[in-house]
């Protein structure tokens, strides 16, 4: 029985992606929207260390810059799980690559655009959109002037539509590869062995295909996702009993304080009643109680 291993995981990605660029060219010409003449011809692997040590499961499983038919940069990123901070530091490595094109006393008009594509494991946009294209646009503009040369692209792989006229098959072949190849596959889809670049890629995320070293990375990695996810949720829970801790103090302090307002109301009320029914001035009745005249006035005629 044949044994698969998860494409997101850190050694299985870089053995597929990460050591046959042809793969991740037909990966990243399916699943990037571009243009006819716009294909990627060229990758430059730009980081030997693919998942540095990074706390709060930040981490890089994929640094790619990749340039297309008309010279544009990309740089490629694989997120095993969401966080926040995510869309800013793919802003700030793409914001790098896009600063680092020029040498000292080249002219600007030499930049090439980058794109920073992030693909995501986990959901994050409440809504029903799973593929998120940022830009810099002139909201003043109609129709909007763009700035090409800073773009990114968010996918949440769960959520993708696995049946949709309207995507490309190649991409959603590939964005399903992703989403549904892991360790409790045994038989992969039959659509997959039709594609050569994804049948490639399928008989390479095979378990066999391992050495025992790689297949203990491999568990040290997913052992490693697990434990910052409960320490995440432990994190979580804890923050929850605080906040309802304190709450619940709160409100208790809250409640307090409006049944000594209200009691003091209500006492002020009492004694501005008898006053009245004694017939003395309402100027002094509100000035002896601190009664607002309007609401001695209301208490003259509700009585």
């Amino acid at each position: 029985m044949t044994r698969y291993l998860d494409p997101k995981a850190d050694v299985v990605f870089k053995k597929i992606f990460g050591e046959h660029p042809h793969l991740l060219k037909s990966f990243l010409n399916a699943v990037l929207p571009l243009p006819e003449d716009g294909q990627i011809v060229e990758l430059v692997y730009l980081s030997n260390e693919q998942t540095p040590k990074i706390p709060a499961l930040k981490r890089t499983i994929a640094d790619v810059r990749c340039t297309d038919q008309q010279g544009r940069v990309f740089i490629v990123e694989m997120q095993i799980e969401w966080t926040d901070s995510f869309k800013q530091r793919l802003l700030l490595e793409s914001g790098q690559a896009l600063v680092k094109q020029l040498k000292d006393g080249e002219h600007y008009k030499l930049l090439k655009p980058v794109y920073g594509l992030g693909l995501i494991a986990a959901k994050f946009d409440p809504t029903n959109c799973w593929y998120h294209h940022y830009q810099l646009v002139n909201l003043d503009r109609s129709p909007r002037e763009v700035i090409e040369h800073l773009q990114l692209v968010f996918i949440e792989l769960p959520k993708f539509p696995v049946h949709s006229p309207q995507e490309k098959k190649l991409r959603l072949l590939w964005l399903r590869f992703m989403r549904e190849i892991n360790r409790s596959t045994t038989i992969a889809p039959e659509e997959f062995n039709a594609v050569p670049e994804i049948k490639e890629a399928l008989h390479l995320a095979e378990e066999a295909a391992y050495t025992d070293g790689e297949l203990e990375s491999y568990e040290r990695y997913l052992d490693a996702v697990r434990t910052e996810k409960t320490l995440l949720i432990g994190r979580y829970e804890e923050g929850l009993a605080k906040g309802i801790e304190q709450g619940i103090t709160q409100g208790i302090t809250q409640g307090i304080e409006q049944g000594v307002k209200t009691g003091e109301q209500q006492a002020r009320e009492s004694v501005a009643l008898k006053m009245l029914a004694s017939g003395l001035p309402l100027a002094v009745i509100s000035e002896c109680t601190r009664l607002p005249l309007a609401e001695i006035q209301k208490l003259q005629v509700e009585s």
